[in-house]
Protein backbone atom coordinates (compact mmCIF):
# COMPACT_ATOMS: atom_id res chain seq x y z
CA UNK A 1 0.00 0.00 0.00
CA UNK A 2 1.47 3.62 -0.79
CA UNK A 3 2.52 5.72 2.23
CA UNK A 4 -0.34 8.43 1.25
CA UNK A 5 -2.98 5.39 1.44
CA UNK A 6 -1.41 4.86 5.00
CA UNK A 7 -1.47 8.21 5.63
CA UNK A 8 -5.90 8.42 4.47
CA UNK A 9 -6.40 4.85 6.21
CA UNK A 10 -4.81 6.24 9.17
CA UNK A 11 -6.38 9.88 8.85
CA UNK A 12 -9.72 8.15 8.50
CA UNK A 13 -9.44 5.83 11.60
CA UNK A 14 -8.70 8.99 13.82
CA UNK A 15 -11.43 11.13 13.00
CA UNK A 16 -13.74 8.19 12.91
CA UNK A 17 -12.61 7.43 16.56
CA UNK A 18 -13.18 11.16 17.38
CA UNK A 19 -16.28 11.10 16.70
CA UNK A 20 -16.99 8.39 18.21
CA UNK A 21 -15.66 9.39 21.52
CA UNK A 22 -17.26 12.48 21.14
CA UNK A 23 -20.86 11.12 20.67
CA UNK A 24 -20.07 9.93 24.24
CA UNK A 25 -18.38 12.88 26.27
CA UNK A 26 -19.98 15.73 24.69
CA UNK A 27 -23.78 15.13 24.72
CA UNK A 28 -23.93 15.10 28.75
CA UNK A 29 -23.02 18.92 28.33
CA UNK A 30 -26.52 19.72 26.71
CA UNK A 31 -28.66 17.64 28.14
CA UNK A 32 -29.73 20.28 30.47
CA UNK A 33 -30.69 22.36 27.12
CA UNK A 34 -32.37 19.28 26.05
CA UNK A 35 -34.64 19.36 29.03
CA UNK A 36 -35.77 23.09 28.64
CA UNK A 37 -35.82 23.30 24.72
CA UNK A 38 -37.29 19.62 23.79
CA UNK A 39 -38.63 19.43 27.19
CA UNK A 40 -37.37 16.25 27.67
CA UNK A 41 -38.56 14.57 31.18
CA UNK A 42 -35.39 12.53 33.55
CA UNK A 43 -35.85 9.17 31.74
CA UNK A 44 -35.88 10.57 27.99
CA UNK A 45 -32.33 12.40 28.97
CA UNK A 46 -30.86 8.66 30.52
CA UNK A 47 -32.10 7.11 26.90
CA UNK A 48 -30.75 10.03 25.15
CA UNK A 49 -27.63 8.49 26.60
CA UNK A 50 -28.21 4.86 26.91
CA UNK A 51 -29.62 4.53 23.48
CA UNK A 52 -26.21 5.24 22.00
CA UNK A 53 -24.12 2.74 24.35
CA UNK A 54 -26.56 0.11 24.09
CA UNK A 55 -26.41 -0.37 20.48
CA UNK A 56 -22.86 0.08 20.79
CA UNK A 57 -22.81 -2.83 22.92
CA UNK A 58 -25.10 -4.60 20.47
CA UNK A 59 -23.44 -4.33 17.23
CA UNK A 60 -19.64 -4.32 18.59
CA UNK A 61 -19.70 -9.09 17.78
CA UNK A 62 -21.86 -8.64 14.84
CA UNK A 63 -20.10 -5.88 12.99
CA UNK A 64 -16.43 -7.55 13.30
CA UNK A 65 -17.91 -10.48 12.09
CA UNK A 66 -19.67 -8.79 9.07
CA UNK A 67 -16.68 -7.14 8.62
CA UNK A 68 -14.32 -10.24 8.74
CA UNK A 69 -16.54 -12.04 6.43
CA UNK A 70 -17.87 -9.32 3.71
CA UNK A 71 -14.73 -6.67 4.33
CA UNK A 72 -13.57 -4.10 6.79
CA UNK A 73 -13.62 -1.12 4.25
CA UNK A 74 -17.50 -2.40 3.04
CA UNK A 75 -18.40 -2.00 6.67
CA UNK A 76 -16.58 0.72 7.53
CA UNK A 77 -17.41 3.00 4.39
CA UNK A 78 -21.18 2.07 5.68
CA UNK A 79 -20.89 2.91 9.11
CA UNK A 80 -19.48 6.14 8.47
CA UNK A 81 -22.44 6.64 6.16
CA UNK A 82 -24.88 6.05 8.67
CA UNK A 83 -23.19 7.87 11.59
CA UNK A 84 -23.40 11.13 9.25
CA UNK A 85 -27.03 10.91 8.37
CA UNK A 86 -27.86 9.56 12.10
CA UNK A 87 -26.08 12.61 13.05
CA UNK A 88 -28.35 14.99 11.00
CA UNK A 89 -31.39 13.03 12.36
CA UNK A 90 -30.34 14.05 15.44
CA UNK A 91 -29.53 17.66 14.62
CA UNK A 92 -33.08 17.94 13.30
CA UNK A 93 -34.88 15.91 15.67
CA UNK A 94 -38.12 17.82 16.94
CA UNK A 95 -38.71 15.74 19.96
CA UNK A 96 -37.04 13.20 22.20
CA UNK A 97 -38.75 10.80 20.50
CA UNK A 98 -36.94 11.26 16.97
CA UNK A 99 -33.59 12.19 19.23
CA UNK A 100 -33.38 8.59 20.76
CA UNK A 101 -34.21 6.39 17.68
CA UNK A 102 -31.93 8.72 16.10
CA UNK A 103 -29.09 8.36 18.83
CA UNK A 104 -29.69 4.43 18.52
CA UNK A 105 -28.99 4.37 14.88
CA UNK A 106 -25.89 6.57 15.69
CA UNK A 107 -24.91 4.37 18.42
CA UNK A 108 -25.13 1.02 16.08
CA UNK A 109 -22.82 3.01 13.15
CA UNK A 110 -20.69 4.41 16.43
CA UNK A 111 -19.92 0.55 17.44
CA UNK A 112 -19.35 -0.51 13.86
CA UNK A 113 -17.28 2.06 13.08
CA UNK A 114 -14.97 1.45 16.28
CA UNK A 115 -14.91 -2.34 15.47
CA UNK A 116 -13.80 -1.97 11.60
CA UNK A 117 -11.07 0.71 13.29
CA UNK A 118 -8.70 -1.74 14.98
CA UNK A 119 -8.97 -4.27 12.02
CA UNK A 120 -8.11 -1.45 9.21
CA UNK A 121 -5.02 -0.31 11.36
CA UNK A 122 -3.81 -3.66 12.11
CA UNK A 123 -4.06 -4.52 7.74
CA UNK A 124 -2.51 -1.46 6.77
CA UNK A 125 0.27 -0.98 9.43
CA UNK A 126 1.48 -4.05 9.56
CA UNK A 127 5.63 -3.94 10.43
CA UNK A 128 5.65 -3.58 14.70
CA UNK A 129 6.88 -0.41 14.59
CA UNK A 130 4.58 1.60 12.16
CA UNK A 131 1.88 -0.55 13.82
CA UNK A 132 2.62 0.84 16.93
CA UNK A 133 2.98 4.85 16.18
CA UNK A 134 -0.28 3.95 14.12
CA UNK A 135 -2.35 3.02 17.48
CA UNK A 136 -0.68 6.01 18.85
CA UNK A 137 -1.96 8.29 17.34
CA UNK A 138 -5.64 6.59 17.14
CA UNK A 139 -5.64 6.50 20.98
CA UNK A 140 -4.67 9.95 21.62
CA UNK A 141 -7.24 11.16 18.55
CA UNK A 142 -9.56 9.03 21.00
CA UNK A 143 -8.37 10.51 24.32
CA UNK A 144 -8.99 14.14 22.28
CA UNK A 145 -12.79 13.43 21.31
CA UNK A 146 -13.56 11.81 25.51
CA UNK A 147 -11.36 14.46 27.13
CA UNK A 148 -12.33 17.51 25.63
CA UNK A 149 -15.94 15.99 24.62
CA UNK A 150 -17.48 18.42 27.64
CA UNK A 151 -16.00 21.47 26.58
CA UNK A 152 -16.81 21.07 22.54
CA UNK A 153 -20.02 20.51 23.03
CA UNK A 154 -20.52 23.19 25.88
CA UNK A 155 -18.92 25.64 23.49
CA UNK A 156 -20.67 24.71 20.25
CA UNK A 157 -24.09 24.83 22.00
CA UNK A 158 -23.00 28.36 23.39
CA UNK A 159 -22.32 29.29 20.05
CA UNK A 160 -24.45 27.89 17.15
CA UNK A 161 -27.05 25.87 19.24
CA UNK A 162 -27.43 22.56 21.03
CA UNK A 163 -28.09 21.17 17.11
CA UNK A 164 -24.69 21.50 16.16
CA UNK A 165 -23.32 19.25 18.84
CA UNK A 166 -24.33 16.21 16.53
CA UNK A 167 -24.85 18.24 12.79
CA UNK A 168 -21.13 18.88 12.89
CA UNK A 169 -20.37 15.34 12.85
CA UNK A 170 -22.29 15.43 9.40
CA UNK A 171 -19.43 17.32 7.86
CA UNK A 172 -16.73 15.12 10.07
CA UNK A 173 -18.42 12.00 8.32
CA UNK A 174 -17.72 13.49 4.95
CA UNK A 175 -14.24 14.09 5.12
CA UNK A 176 -13.54 10.91 6.86
CA UNK A 177 -15.29 8.60 4.41
CA UNK A 178 -13.53 10.59 1.37
CA UNK A 179 -10.59 9.48 3.32
CA UNK A 180 -11.43 6.09 3.77
CA UNK A 181 -13.05 5.68 0.07
CA UNK A 182 -9.21 6.53 -1.27
CA UNK A 183 -7.09 5.47 1.58
CA UNK A 184 -8.42 2.03 2.74
CA UNK A 185 -7.97 -1.46 1.28
CA UNK A 186 -10.44 -4.42 0.99
CA UNK A 187 -9.67 -7.27 3.88
CA UNK A 188 -11.43 -10.05 4.77
CA UNK A 189 -10.72 -13.02 7.03
CA UNK A 190 -10.87 -16.35 4.78
CA UNK A 191 -11.79 -18.65 8.01
CA UNK A 192 -14.34 -15.39 9.74
CA UNK A 193 -16.96 -17.49 11.64
CA UNK A 194 -20.38 -17.61 11.17
CA UNK A 195 -22.74 -14.70 12.53
CA UNK A 196 -23.84 -16.23 16.18
CA UNK A 197 -27.51 -14.01 15.52
CA UNK A 198 -29.25 -16.16 18.57
CA UNK A 199 -26.26 -15.24 21.27
CA UNK A 200 -26.68 -11.40 19.72
CA UNK A 201 -30.67 -11.54 20.18
CA UNK A 202 -30.56 -13.38 23.86
CA UNK A 203 -27.93 -10.75 24.97
CA UNK A 204 -29.30 -8.17 23.90
CA UNK A 205 -32.77 -8.79 24.74
CA UNK A 206 -31.71 -9.04 28.25
CA UNK A 207 -29.95 -5.91 28.44
CA UNK A 208 -32.82 -3.96 27.11
CA UNK A 209 -34.80 -5.57 29.47
CA UNK A 210 -33.01 -4.84 32.39
CA UNK A 211 -32.37 -0.83 31.31
CA UNK A 212 -36.21 -0.54 30.66
CA UNK A 213 -37.20 -2.23 34.33
CA UNK A 214 -34.70 0.12 36.38
CA UNK A 215 -35.77 3.30 33.89
CA UNK A 216 -39.46 2.73 33.64
CA UNK A 217 -39.95 0.52 36.96
CA UNK A 218 -41.47 3.55 39.00
CA UNK A 219 -44.04 4.52 36.16
CA UNK A 220 -45.00 0.77 36.26
CA UNK A 221 -44.76 -0.33 39.31
CA UNK A 222 -41.87 -2.17 40.25
CA UNK A 223 -44.36 -5.49 41.37
CA UNK A 224 -46.85 -4.92 38.75
CA UNK A 225 -47.70 -7.47 36.10
CA UNK A 226 -45.80 -5.97 33.21
CA UNK A 227 -42.67 -5.30 35.27
CA UNK A 228 -42.57 -8.56 36.66
CA UNK A 229 -43.12 -9.60 32.74
CA UNK A 230 -39.76 -7.80 31.57
CA UNK A 231 -37.70 -9.02 34.41
CA UNK A 232 -38.39 -12.81 33.40
CA UNK A 233 -37.71 -12.09 30.08
CA UNK A 234 -34.40 -10.49 30.75
CA UNK A 235 -33.68 -13.75 33.09
CA UNK A 236 -34.92 -16.02 30.22
CA UNK A 237 -32.68 -14.02 27.69
CA UNK A 238 -29.69 -14.17 29.73
CA UNK A 239 -30.27 -18.22 30.90
CA UNK A 240 -30.71 -18.87 27.17
CA UNK A 241 -27.35 -16.67 25.79
CA UNK A 242 -25.52 -18.33 28.56
CA UNK A 243 -27.09 -21.92 27.42
CA UNK A 244 -26.29 -21.03 23.28
CA UNK A 245 -22.50 -20.02 24.28
CA UNK A 246 -22.16 -23.28 25.69
CA UNK A 247 -23.46 -25.36 22.99
CA UNK A 248 -21.66 -23.32 19.58
CA UNK A 249 -18.70 -24.15 18.08
CA UNK A 250 -17.23 -20.67 17.59
CA UNK A 251 -19.27 -18.83 20.87
CA UNK A 252 -19.19 -15.06 20.82
CA UNK A 253 -17.89 -15.35 24.46
CA UNK A 254 -15.60 -18.29 25.65
CA UNK A 255 -16.39 -18.67 29.23
CA UNK A 256 -13.16 -20.26 30.01
CA UNK A 257 -11.20 -17.85 29.77
CA UNK A 258 -12.82 -16.25 32.71
CA UNK A 259 -10.89 -19.10 34.73
CA UNK A 260 -7.90 -17.15 33.95
CA UNK A 261 -7.29 -15.24 36.82
CA UNK A 262 -5.73 -12.44 35.29
CA UNK A 263 -8.25 -11.41 32.79
CA UNK A 264 -11.11 -11.93 35.30
CA UNK A 265 -9.26 -9.41 37.58
CA UNK A 266 -9.16 -7.00 34.55
CA UNK A 267 -12.49 -7.39 33.42
CA UNK A 268 -13.74 -6.18 37.06
CA UNK A 269 -11.74 -3.06 36.06
CA UNK A 270 -13.85 -2.37 32.94
CA UNK A 271 -16.94 -2.95 34.84
CA UNK A 272 -16.09 -0.79 37.59
CA UNK A 273 -14.79 2.12 35.55
CA UNK A 274 -18.47 1.75 34.16
CA UNK A 275 -19.90 1.51 37.37
CA UNK A 276 -18.71 4.93 38.63
CA UNK A 277 -16.56 7.33 36.09
CA UNK A 278 -18.12 7.21 33.03
CA UNK A 279 -22.14 6.93 33.93
CA UNK A 280 -21.72 9.98 35.78
CA UNK A 281 -20.35 11.68 33.20
CA UNK A 282 -24.05 12.02 31.92
CA UNK A 283 -25.24 13.11 35.32
CA UNK A 284 -22.27 15.63 36.44
CA UNK A 285 -22.92 18.55 33.95
CA UNK A 286 -26.58 19.10 35.67
CA UNK A 287 -25.03 19.03 39.23
CA UNK A 288 -22.59 21.84 38.03
CA UNK A 289 -24.89 23.80 36.54
CA UNK A 290 -28.43 23.22 38.81
CA UNK A 291 -26.58 22.13 41.78
CA UNK A 292 -22.89 24.41 41.85
CA UNK A 293 -24.55 27.41 40.06
CA UNK A 294 -22.08 26.86 37.17
CA UNK A 295 -23.15 28.54 33.75
CA UNK A 296 -22.69 26.67 30.41
CA UNK A 297 -19.44 27.17 29.25
CA UNK A 298 -18.06 27.66 33.25
CA UNK A 299 -19.54 24.35 33.36
CA UNK A 300 -18.21 22.32 30.51
CA UNK A 301 -14.96 23.95 31.13
CA UNK A 302 -15.23 22.26 34.61
CA UNK A 303 -15.59 18.81 33.48
CA UNK A 304 -12.18 19.29 32.04
CA UNK A 305 -11.21 18.27 35.49
CA UNK A 306 -12.73 15.07 35.75
CA UNK A 307 -12.21 14.19 31.45
CA UNK A 308 -8.09 15.73 31.47
CA UNK A 309 -6.12 13.32 34.06
CA UNK A 310 -7.45 10.26 31.72
CA UNK A 311 -5.08 12.16 28.84
CA UNK A 312 -2.10 12.43 31.24
CA UNK A 313 -2.11 9.56 33.19
CA UNK A 314 -1.75 6.27 31.15
CA UNK A 315 1.69 6.99 30.01
CA UNK A 316 3.07 6.63 33.64
CA UNK A 317 0.12 4.01 34.46
CA UNK A 318 1.46 1.49 31.39
CA UNK A 319 5.01 2.20 33.27
CA UNK A 320 3.78 1.64 37.19
CA UNK A 321 1.89 -1.22 35.52
CA UNK A 322 4.96 -3.14 33.87
CA UNK A 323 7.03 -2.43 36.92
CA UNK A 324 4.78 -3.49 39.97
CA UNK A 325 2.22 -5.54 37.86
CA UNK A 326 -1.51 -5.16 36.89
CA UNK A 327 -2.89 -6.77 39.67
CA UNK A 328 -1.58 -3.67 42.06
CA UNK A 329 -2.14 -1.12 39.48
CA UNK A 330 -5.92 -2.00 38.59
CA UNK A 331 -7.21 -2.46 42.10
CA UNK A 332 -5.52 1.33 43.12
CA UNK A 333 -6.96 3.29 40.32
CA UNK A 334 -10.69 1.51 41.00
CA UNK A 335 -9.90 2.60 44.74
CA UNK A 336 -8.72 5.93 43.75
CA UNK A 337 -11.18 6.41 40.90
CA UNK A 338 -13.31 5.76 44.66
CA UNK A 339 -11.94 7.94 46.90
CA UNK A 340 -12.47 10.87 44.84
CA UNK A 341 -16.07 10.11 44.53
CA UNK A 342 -16.20 9.95 48.24
CA UNK A 343 -14.59 13.49 48.27
CA UNK A 344 -17.40 15.14 45.84
CA UNK A 345 -19.70 13.05 48.11
CA UNK A 346 -18.23 14.99 51.06
CA UNK A 347 -18.23 18.46 49.04
CA UNK A 348 -21.78 18.80 48.84
CA UNK A 349 -22.50 19.34 52.15
CA UNK A 350 -20.06 22.25 52.27
CA UNK A 351 -21.95 25.07 50.86
CA UNK A 352 -20.79 28.09 48.02
CA UNK A 353 -17.57 26.89 47.92
CA UNK A 354 -18.53 22.92 47.42
CA UNK A 355 -17.08 23.46 43.37
CA UNK A 356 -13.39 23.68 44.74
CA UNK A 357 -13.73 20.30 47.13
CA UNK A 358 -15.58 19.09 43.48
CA UNK A 359 -13.22 19.94 41.06
CA UNK A 360 -10.92 18.46 43.55
CA UNK A 361 -12.67 14.87 43.46
CA UNK A 362 -13.04 14.99 39.73
CA UNK A 363 -8.96 15.51 39.38
CA UNK A 364 -8.82 12.36 41.74
CA UNK A 365 -11.18 10.08 39.94
CA UNK A 366 -9.65 11.00 36.75
CA UNK A 367 -6.65 10.14 37.32
CA UNK A 368 -7.83 6.55 39.05
CA UNK A 369 -9.39 5.90 35.67
CA UNK A 370 -6.16 6.86 33.82
CA UNK A 371 -4.21 4.86 35.90
CA UNK A 372 -6.57 1.38 34.80
CA UNK A 373 -7.84 2.11 31.29
CA UNK A 374 -4.62 1.39 29.50
CA UNK A 375 -3.38 -2.18 31.88
CA UNK A 376 -7.20 -3.22 31.62
CA UNK A 377 -7.37 -3.14 27.97
CA UNK A 378 -3.63 -4.99 27.97
CA UNK A 379 -4.87 -7.06 30.61
CA UNK A 380 -7.52 -8.54 29.56
CA UNK A 381 -6.08 -9.08 25.49
CA UNK A 382 -2.42 -10.48 26.75
CA UNK A 383 -3.55 -12.64 29.10
CA UNK A 384 -4.94 -14.95 26.69
CA UNK A 385 -3.61 -17.00 23.51
CA UNK A 386 -2.70 -14.64 20.43
CA UNK A 387 -5.22 -16.47 18.44
CA UNK A 388 -7.93 -15.48 21.35
CA UNK A 389 -6.76 -11.79 21.51
CA UNK A 390 -10.24 -10.68 19.58
CA UNK A 391 -12.78 -12.54 21.45
CA UNK A 392 -11.14 -10.85 24.72
CA UNK A 393 -11.03 -7.59 23.04
CA UNK A 394 -15.12 -8.45 22.59
CA UNK A 395 -15.72 -9.32 25.86
CA UNK A 396 -14.03 -6.28 27.66
CA UNK A 397 -15.50 -3.83 25.50
CA UNK A 398 -18.98 -5.35 25.45
CA UNK A 399 -18.58 -5.70 29.25
CA UNK A 400 -17.68 -1.92 29.55
CA UNK A 401 -20.65 -1.14 26.93
CA UNK A 402 -23.17 -2.99 29.04
CA UNK A 403 -22.46 -1.97 32.73
CA UNK A 404 -22.06 1.48 30.90
CA UNK A 405 -25.70 1.29 29.52
CA UNK A 406 -26.84 -0.27 33.13
CA UNK A 407 -25.40 2.05 35.13
CA UNK A 408 -26.81 4.95 33.33
CA UNK A 409 -30.01 3.81 34.30
CA UNK A 410 -29.03 2.87 37.94
CA UNK A 411 -27.59 6.13 38.80
CA UNK A 412 -30.70 7.62 37.49
CA UNK A 413 -32.85 5.71 39.43
CA UNK A 414 -30.43 6.35 42.90
CA UNK A 415 -30.58 9.97 41.92
CA UNK A 416 -33.83 10.03 41.59
CA UNK A 417 -34.81 8.22 44.69
CA UNK A 418 -32.32 10.28 46.99
CA UNK A 419 -34.84 13.42 45.54
CA UNK A 420 -37.77 11.81 46.72
CA UNK A 421 -36.75 11.10 50.25
CA UNK A 422 -35.59 14.61 50.72
CA UNK A 423 -38.83 15.96 49.24
CA UNK A 424 -40.60 14.03 51.52
CA UNK A 425 -38.84 15.17 54.23
CA UNK A 426 -39.13 18.95 53.20
CA UNK A 427 -42.54 18.85 52.16
CA UNK A 428 -43.94 16.36 54.35
CA UNK A 429 -47.56 15.02 53.40
CA UNK A 430 -48.13 18.35 51.53
CA UNK A 431 -48.64 16.53 48.04
CA UNK A 432 -49.37 13.12 46.76
CA UNK A 433 -47.11 10.38 45.46
CA UNK A 434 -47.82 10.72 41.79
CA UNK A 435 -46.83 14.35 42.02
CA UNK A 436 -43.88 13.67 44.42
CA UNK A 437 -42.44 11.44 42.06
CA UNK A 438 -42.90 14.07 39.30
CA UNK A 439 -41.48 16.64 40.89
CA UNK A 440 -38.64 14.02 41.91
CA UNK A 441 -37.88 13.40 37.90
CA UNK A 442 -38.49 17.09 37.65
CA UNK A 443 -35.74 18.20 40.05
CA UNK A 444 -33.04 15.49 39.23
CA UNK A 445 -33.01 16.31 35.67
CA UNK A 446 -32.09 19.52 37.04
CA UNK A 447 -34.86 22.20 36.86
CA UNK A 448 -35.60 23.29 40.44
CA UNK A 449 -38.47 25.50 40.06
CA UNK A 450 -40.73 24.71 42.58
CA UNK A 451 -44.45 25.76 43.72
CA UNK A 452 -46.22 23.86 46.64
CA UNK A 453 -48.89 25.13 48.71
CA UNK A 454 -48.12 28.66 50.55
CA UNK A 455 -44.34 27.75 50.79
CA UNK A 456 -42.62 31.07 49.65
CA UNK A 457 -39.96 31.53 46.64
CA UNK A 458 -36.74 31.24 48.66
CA UNK A 459 -38.32 27.80 51.22
CA UNK A 460 -38.95 26.46 48.06
CA UNK A 461 -35.51 26.56 46.59
CA UNK A 462 -34.18 25.88 49.32
CA UNK A 463 -36.02 22.71 49.45
CA UNK A 464 -35.36 22.16 45.98
CA UNK A 465 -31.48 22.38 46.39
CA UNK A 466 -31.57 20.14 49.25
CA UNK A 467 -33.31 17.70 47.38
CA UNK A 468 -31.30 17.41 44.61
CA UNK A 469 -27.91 17.45 46.85
CA UNK A 470 -29.09 14.55 48.55
CA UNK A 471 -30.00 12.65 45.17
CA UNK A 472 -26.19 13.43 43.78
CA UNK A 473 -24.91 12.34 47.49
CA UNK A 474 -26.61 9.14 47.02
CA UNK A 475 -25.10 8.51 43.49
CA UNK A 476 -21.29 9.94 44.62
CA UNK A 477 -21.80 6.97 47.04
CA UNK A 478 -23.15 3.91 45.00
CA UNK A 479 -20.45 4.56 42.60
CA UNK A 480 -17.76 4.58 45.86
CA UNK A 481 -19.06 1.57 47.36
CA UNK A 482 -19.60 -0.55 44.26
CA UNK A 483 -16.26 0.77 42.86
CA UNK A 484 -14.86 0.10 45.55
CA UNK A 485 -16.15 -3.64 46.26
CA UNK A 486 -15.18 -4.51 42.23
CA UNK A 487 -11.46 -2.92 43.47
CA UNK A 488 -11.84 -5.63 46.29
CA UNK A 489 -12.69 -8.32 43.88
CA UNK A 490 -10.08 -7.45 41.47
CA UNK A 491 -7.46 -7.43 44.03
CA UNK A 492 -8.49 -11.19 45.11
CA UNK A 493 -9.03 -12.73 41.94
CA UNK A 494 -5.27 -11.20 40.52
CA UNK A 495 -4.06 -13.24 43.67
CA UNK A 496 -0.25 -14.41 43.82
CA UNK A 497 0.13 -12.92 40.23
CA UNK A 498 -0.29 -9.74 40.88
CA UNK A 499 2.60 -9.23 40.18
CA UNK A 500 2.69 -10.28 36.45
CA UNK A 501 3.85 -7.18 34.21
CA UNK A 502 1.26 -5.98 31.67
CA UNK A 503 1.95 -7.18 27.97
CA UNK A 504 2.00 -4.06 25.87
CA UNK A 505 -0.10 -4.36 23.08
CA UNK A 506 -1.12 -1.83 20.66
CA UNK A 507 -4.10 0.33 20.95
Amino acid sequence: MPANSHARALAAACLSALMFGLEISSVPAILPTLEAVLRADFQQLQWTMNAYTMAVATVLVMAGTLADRFGRKRIFVTSIMAFGISSLLCGVAPSMTVLIAARTLQGASGGAMLTCQFAILSDAFREPKARAKAFGWWGIVTGVGLGFGPLVGGGIAATLGWAWVFLIHVFIAIVTLGLAVRGVQESRDPDAQALDIAGIATISIAVFCLVFYITQGAELGFTSRPAIAVVALAAASLTAFVAIERSVRQPMIDFSVFRIRRFTGALYGSMGMNFSFWPFMIYLPIWFQAGLGLEGLSASAALLAYTLPTLVVPPVAERLALRYGAGLVIPGGMFTIGLGFLIMAAAAHTGQPAWLATLVGAVIAGIGLGAINTPVTNTTTGSVPSARSGMASGIDMSARMISLALNIALMGFVLVGGVSASLRDGLGGAVDAQTLAALAQRIAAGNLVLKEGSMSAGAADAVAHAALTRGYVWVMLYATLFIWGLATLSAFTFGKGRKTAVVSCEG
